[in-house]
């Protein structure tokens, strides 16, 4: 990785998971920020788009700061999450996409997801939280390499995920995790079932997967099975053993799934 930018990035606490892609994680809950970088060895100035910068105030700060000098072309909210739909003012006035879903559920449910940040977010962050424009499905518009939208209704309806064949990267948002489960948000199995099918072929394409919270991997496909074995036992009924049942708060969280599961089937119809 040549360049200044590169090197600064990485002073700054990002890692650089593969040409052009770099991550930076918060201290909460493993989650991700991730840069696609138009042109990896500039010294300076090149464009960039900046995937669900997250996530504290101080976290928020830094990402700005490190990014003194590169021209953000855009930035990307994959779903409408209060910790996925965050900027700050330093990162200046750069177009914020997402799914038309996406920004749609960001305004419709706006005063819900800024009290799940809690009443101290500070003033200027709020100002900005959700402001996301829907973006069709297709492509990023942008000068760098060539980023496709990967729009599914698994984790939350709108979800979106981002492709970048020329460097075999996905941005898988809040799916093919190693520290979380499949989290059903909008209350369906089916339509998880289905983002997951949609993913398949690029979970296996990968060289590495990048998702919203926990570590970035070389094993897209192993991620996919796992994901789809969890979803495929629940949606029979069955109480799936899973190692990331042990990591904080899944367990919680999969009896919550497994119980949705269950009145999915006994539902009459």
């Amino acid at each position: 990785m040549a360049g200044r930018s590169a090197d600064r990035l990485v002073q700054a606490g990002w890692t650089f998971v593969h040409d052009g892609i770099a991550v930076r994680t918060s201290r909460r809950e493993h989650t991700t920020s991730t840069l696609i970088l138009a042109d990896p060895a500039a010294a300076e100035g090149s464009e960039v788009v900046l995937v669900d910068p997250a996530w504290d105030p101080d976290e928020l700060d830094e990402i700005a700061a490190s990014l003194d000098g590169l021209r953000i072309a855009a930035g990307f909210a994959t779903h409408a999450h209060h910790d996925h739909l965050l900027w700050h003012p330093d990162l200046g006035r750069a177009p914020r996409w997402s799914s038309p879903m996406t920004a749609a559920l960001a305004r419709l449910h706006r005063d819900e997801l800024l009290e799940q940040l809690g009443r101290d977010w500070p003033r200027p962050l709020t100002a900005l939280f959700g402001r996301v424009e829907g973006l069709p499905a297709g492509t990023v518009p942008w000068q760098g390499p060539t980023i496709q939208l990967i729009t599914h209704d698994a984790h939350e309806s709108g979800h979106t995920a981002l492709w970048v064949p020329e460097r075999r990267v996905l941005v898988a948002g809040d799916m093919l995790s190693d520290v979380e489960l499949p989290l059903v948000q909008n209350g369906s199995l089916d339509a998880y079932a289905v983002g997951l099918a949609t993913l398949r072929p690029y979970a296996s394409a990968a060289r590495v997967v990048v998702p919203g919270h926990g570590r970035p991997g070389d094993d897209g496909a192993e991620r996919w099975r796992a994901d789809h074995r969890y979803v495929d036992r629940l949606m029979a009924g069955l109480d799936p053993e899973d190692p990331r049942r042990a990591n904080h708060g899944m367990e919680q969280a999969h009896a919550l799934s497994l119980e949705l599961a269950r009145s999915n089937l006994a539902a009459p119809g």
